[in-house]
């Protein structure tokens, strides 16, 4: 083979690499996993939120644990799927202002990630998601303190984690995107466990 065939061959190569990379950059994928991110990142978002709560306000050291383990795992989760969308050119939802209602900027830490569910579901292509608390739900849990909190915050997250295990399995049923479907079997997987650890705890404190 001369040198000018090999020189061809090459560079054919070099440009089929160069789509394959570029594909797998922005993916193959449809309406299901795009409406997926939309709704579960202002979910994760509504998780930590509620997650930074048990730092100042948990008495049992089990459920702060729970709490630094969903923001440890969701937080990620956001940041991933939050490059999906940019790489798609579809909207994201932005963080709430402290301004928004049922927000203020000593509510909690981390307030920034603070937002309402409807405000959520007006900034979020596709509306709400299953499991979002509503304002009065978040303004009980930050007015609750020592046991109290303890009860409300599991049973409101038991709740919140059903939301995305059934949001996560019809990802897995409609969408087409393989990080997208394996994200979403990591919730169900993951958030199903925390559900059950939860409603231990919630018998034994």
């Amino acid at each position: 083979m001369t040198l000018f065939a090999l020189a061809f061959l090459a560079a054919c190569g070099g440009d089929g690499n160069g789509a394959d990379q570029e594909d797998t950059a922005t993916g193959a994928h449809n309406a299901a996993d795009i409406a997926f991110a939309q709704r579960m990142i202002p979910h994760h978002r509504q998780a930590i939120e509620m997650a930074d709560l048990a730092s100042t306000r948990a008495r049992d050291a089990r459920v702060s644990t729970m709490a630094r383990q969903i923001r440890a795992t969701q937080e990620p989760q956001i940041a991933t799927m939050t490059g999906w969308l940019t790489a798609w050119g579809r909207a994201v939802a932005a963080p709430a202002p402290h301004s928004l209602p049922g927000t203020s900027p000593t509510s909690a830490p981390h307030s920034d990630h603070t937002m309402s569910d409807q405000a959520m579901a007006s900034m979020t292509p596709g509306g709400d998601m299953d499991g979002m608390m509503s304002v009065e739900d978040m303004t009980a849990l930050r007015n609750a303190r020592g046991s109290n909190f303890d009860e409300l915050f599991l049973a409101m997250m038991i709740e919140h984690h059903q939301g995305a295990v059934s949001a996560a399995a019809a990802e897995r049923r409609d969408g087409i995107h393989p990080p997208a479907r394996q994200l979403a079997e990591d919730v169900q997987r993951t958030q199903t466990t925390e559900i059950s650890d939860m409603q231990s705890l919630l018998t034994e404190i």
